[in-house]
C-alpha cells in the first residue's frame, strides 16, 4: 500500500513541477480521441512550447490547491487533459482549437493564463489572438508612421525649393 501511496505523491510532485514552469496551462476534455490522435497532437504542440499530458483528476486537484494555479481544480473532471505551457499560450490554444475543429471528440473546458482563469469563450479570444510576432510587427509599424512622415515633411521643403531654383534657372536660361 505505501508504494501506490508513494506513487501518487510522486505524481502530485510531478504536476506541481510543471505548474510552476508553466506560465499558462489549458484544460481540455479527450473523451473519443485515439491513441493516434493523442500522438498527433502531442508532435504538433511540442515545438510551440507545450506538453499535452494525461493525470488522475483526484492528484491534478491536489497539486493545484493553494497555487498559482488553483483555478485548475474547478476545471478537472471526467476524462480531461493538461496542456501544460511554457512558450507563447495563443499560438498553443490556436493549435488546440485547429485541432478541435478537426478532431470534434477534443473538448476546450479552460484555462489558467498567468494565475487567472480563463472560460471556453475566453480561451476561443485567446486562439484568435494574432502571434506575438505579428503583434510586434504592427507595433512596430505603429512607432516608424510618425518618425517616417515627419521626415518626409521635413525634407519635403529643401527638395521643393531645391525644385523651384531648378524651374527658375531653366527660365532665366530660356530667355
Amino acid at each position: 500500500m505505501s508504494t501506490a501511496r508513494a506513487e501518487k505523491a510522486a505524481v502530485v510532485a510531478e504536476v506541481r513541477e510543471k505548474f510552476a514552469a508553466s506560465n499558462s496551462v489549458i484544460v481540455s476534455e479527450y473523451r473519443g480521441l485515439t491513441v493516434g490522435a493523442l500522438a498527433t497532437l502531442r508532435r504538433t504542440l511540442r515545438p510551440l512550447g507545450a506538453e499535452y499530458k494525461v493525470y488522475k483528476n483526484t492528484l491534478v486537484k491536489i497539486a493545484a490547491r493553494d497555487g498559482e494555479m488553483a483555478a485548475v481544480e474547478d476545471m478537472v473532471g471526467g476524462p480531461v487533459a493538461i496542456t501544460f505551457v511554457s512558450g507563447e499560450v495563443s499560438a498553443v490554444a490556436k493549435a488546440l482549437r485547429d485541432f478541435a475543429k478537426e478532431n470534434k471528440e477534443l473538448k476546450l473546458t479552460g484555462a489558467v493564463v498567468d494565475g487567472k482563469a480563463v472560460d471556453a469563450k475566453g480561451l476561443k479570444a485567446l486562439a484568435d489572438l494574432p502571434s506575438r510576432d505579428v503583434m510586434l510587427a504592427k507595433l512596430a509599424g505603429l512607432l516608424k508612421a510618425p518618425m517616417s512622415n515627419t521626415a518626409y515633411m521635413l525634407s519635403a521643403l529643401p527638395r521643393k525649393a531645391a525644385y523651384g531654383l531648378k524651374a527658375l534657372v531653366e527660365q532665366k536660361e530660356a530667355a
